[in-house]
C-alpha cells in the first residue's frame, strides 16, 4: 500500500510534508524569513505548497514513478501539528 502525505502547517509556522499517518518525522520542511512571510503574508502556504508539488514531481522522475496529480498526496489545509 503506497503511503499518503499531507502538507500541514506546523506549530512555529513552518510548512511541512508528512506522512497523514503521523509516522516519522517530516519528509521535508520549508522556513520563510519574516521578511518573506512580510512581503506575502497570505500567499506563504501556496507557495510552499507550490514548491513541495514540484519537488514530489522531481523525485517521481528521478524514480522512475510517473506522478500525474499532486493533489493526491498533498492536502493544504491550514493544520496545525504538535
Amino acid at each position: 500500500m503506497a503511503a499518503v502525505f499531507e502538507i500541514v502547517e506546523l506549530s512555529d509556522g513552518d510548512v511541512a510534508l508528512k506522512r497523514s499517518d503521523g509516522e516519522g518525522e517530516p519528509l521535508v520542511k520549508i522556513s520563510f524569513s519574516g521578511d518573506a512571510k512580510m512581503s506575502f503574508p497570505e500567499q506563504h502556504l501556496e507557495i510552499a505548497k507550490a514548491m513541495i508539488e514540484a519537488g514530489v514531481r522531481k523525485v517521481g522522475q528521478l524514480s522512475g514513478v510517473h506522478v500525474e496529480d499532486t493533489s493526491d498526496i498533498a492536502s493544504l489545509e491550514e493544520q496545525v501539528i504538535h
